[in-house]
């Protein structure tokens, strides 16, 4: 950890249009953060109040650092928010979900369809003795059928464990032996980029040393149909016989609602426990207020179920709100680099959210793939999983936005479970600063004692209060989990870096073991990647620092060109140059390396340790979050 240091704020200001602000749902952001701070418990406690419960609570929230218990005593089940109150308040027979195949294939299921099918697989989950309480691995693709059994585990209280269908043995045995899972529901395989990747041979690898496993569910999707020969295995299909209603199982406000396996830049993978209560109300909140949802938006999240943004703004936030999601198996450059944006046009997409790598990628394709498709249903733009250098930013509100739609950067963690900072729609858009802690958030820049830093200087990105949807535990390690609430002060320390201007926008820099320090000097490695972005030949960029006996560290860069530019010993000068006029001389480069990719988390984060230790010649550590 670093001290504070200080850091260039210049930039672009953006002004939506003045009706933006006037119609959104929050309203006046002043106001509603100011109602929050006279009252934190009655300003959640009136979000909880539009949602179902079998019985309210005693307290809206009972915090002993650093646990928190949310809706202390209420007892509620989630489903019935998702499904139950949309099928009996009229909506049943509106879309709930879309989906769209690899090879354009398209499944629509309502409100009523939904709910049938998660009561089905509800019942058959209760056949294979799944009993409150027990985790369930989902190792599935992106089909509907993979929010049916999440949705089917919630309504019986089980405690479902999403993995990323594109991990390998390894990282899927360490989750379920985590987990202690006692099913693991895959499919015989998936398609990405026209390709079959099989997922039922890495689960047969992965339960060979996992005892807790006593049944495989395996839906069979593929022609002809794979043979089921274990004892243990059982198709899908006949899980489903028993067609009855499946009651909601009562369960208390702190049980555990889902575990989920962080994909982080350091160490090994963390089950982060979201428990029922507080994570819906967060959830729900924050996908009405923050995406500004209406009842006819087709809300399309790109990212999978395997992250937090997919349990979150796929799974239950729009649900929650009764919307209509959007769910493909498609790849973005797959069969051409229109696909994406003809779905968009083709289902009236009116919310887009997805990530920083994919709108670089973008970028780097070129206009002409948007310009050849009807993006005027999109309303809001939405960014998730690391920043949004400037320039992105600028091109996705340029190209796809046609200057009208606001961008809401958001920035938030698996732990957090919910967005914590963003800019509203209808508030002044400022490219690199996220925005504003949302109302029922209060978190801060602080130096390493905790003491809030003025604007201009850089610190630690810190969260002060406990939030509904925080997470409770870290699973079989409570002291990570402490550890969160005790490295500075005792706030809740997220492990990045950022800076606040002077009307209170915050900026992240980067995580704070991604800081160069040269020349005793404390640089984030965002800011100079964003620098290096800026320039026209460069489409994405990392930095890493590598030991200097002079300077202590000196900043190596690499560099992928876009595709019109070449690498060259004259081009490697001009971004040296220009990261020295955007940034100033302290933040050059020492050496650029032009490569043809970055090793990234299948989140999309950029590795930087990997990068850092095969310069260096050292063991990257656990990487089993690396993109293939």
């Amino acid at each position: 950890m670093t001290e504070k240091f200080d850091v260039k704020l210049e930039g672009k200001t953006f002004f939506p249009d003045p009706s933006l602000r006037e119609n959104v749902r929050m309203g006046d952001y002043e106001l509603a953060y100011n109602e929050f701070l006279k009252d934190p418990e009655a300003y959640w406690g009136k979000v909880a109040e539009e949602l179902t419960w079998i019985n309210k609570w005693d307290k809206v929230c009972e915090w002993e650092h650093p646990y928190a218990r949310w809706f202390v005593n209420s007892k509620l089940n989630i489903t019935q928010n998702c499904l139950d109150r949309h099928v009996h308040n009229g909506k049943k027979n509106k879309v709930a979900i879309i989906w769209v195949g690899d090879g354009g294939e398209e499944r629509v299921l309502t409100y009523r369809q939904l709910y049938r099918e998660v009561m089905r697989f509800a019942n058959g989950l209760k056949s294979l003795g799944v009993k409150k309480g027990d985790a369930v691995c989902i190792y599935m693709p992106l089909v509907p059928e993979q929010i049916i059994v999440a949705l089917a585990c919630a309504r019986i209280g089980a405690i479902h464990s999403i993995v990323f269908a594109g991990f390998g043995t390894q990282a899927l045995n360490s989750r379920i032996r985590d987990s202690n899972a006692k099913i693991v529901v895959t499919a015989d395989a998936t398609i990405r980029r026209g390709k079959r990747v099989e997922l039922k041979a890495i689960v047969d690898e992965a339960v060979v040393n996992a005892p807790s496993v006593e049944k495989i569910v395996v839906l069979r999707r593929m022609q002809p149909p794979m043979e089921l020969y274990s004892e243990i295995e059982v198709d899908y299909h006949d899980v489903l016989k028993d067609v009855s209603e499946c009651e909601a199982e009562v369960m208390d406000a702190e049980d555990p609602l889902f575990i989920l396996y962080t994909s982080g830049t350091t160490g090994p993978a963390k089950g982060i426990v979201h428990t029922c209560a507080g994570y819906m109300v967060g959830a729900y909140y924050t996908t009405q207020n923050v995406f500004d949802l209406r009842d006819n938006d087709v809300f399309w999240c790109t990212a999978d179920p395997g992250w937090i943004t997919g349990h979150s703004y796929i799974i239950y936030g729009p649900l929650l709100a009764g919307g209509t999601i959007l769910i493909t198996e498609s790849t973005p450059d797959h069969p051409d680099p229109g696909v994406w944006w003809n779905i968009i046009d083709d289902f009236d997409v009116t919310i887009f959210y997805t990530a920083p790598t994919a709108i670089r990628m973008f970028m780097r394709m070129g206009e002409d793939w948007p310009g050849k498709y009807d993006l005027s249903s999109i309303r809001i733009l939405g960014s998730v999983g690391e920043p949004l250098n400037p320039e992105a930013f600028e091109w996705y509100y340029r190209v796809i936005g046609k200057e009208r739609c606001p961008i809401v950067d958001t920035w938030w963690q698996t732990e957090t479970g919910m967005h914590m900072i963003t800019t509203l729609a209808g508030q002044p858009m400022k490219p690199g600063f996220v925005g504003k802690p949302l109302p029922g958030v209060v978190a801060d820049v602080v130096d390493k004692n905790g003491e809030p830093v003025p604007p201009g200087k850089g610190g630690f990105l810190v969260i002060k209060e406990p939030w509904p949807s925080m997470m409770r535990t870290v699973r079989n390690n409570d002291e990570r989990y402490r550890q969160y609430w005790s490295t500075i002060g005792k706030y809740y320390t997220a492990g990045d870096l950022a800076v606040k201007d002077d009307d209170g926008y915050i900026m992240i820099l980067g995580r704070s073991d991604d800081v160069l320090i040269v020349a005793g000097h404390n640089i984030g490695s965002a800011e100079v990647e964003s620098a290096l972005v800026s320039n026209e030949a460069v489409a994405e960029a990392a930095v890493i620092g590598k030991p200097d006996p002079l300077k202590g560290e000196i900043i190596k860069a690499f560099v992928i060109l876009r595709k019109d530019h070449s690498p060259s010993d004259k081009l490697k000068s001009e971004l040296i140059y220009h990261v020295r006029m955007s940034i100033g001389p302290i933040a050059m480069p020492s050496e650029i390396e032009f490569v043809d990719s970055l090793p990234k988390t299948r989140s999309g984060k950029i590795m930087r340790r990997v990068l850092r230790a095969k310069e260096l010649g050292m063991d990257p550590g656990d990487v089993s979050t690396l993109e293939e």
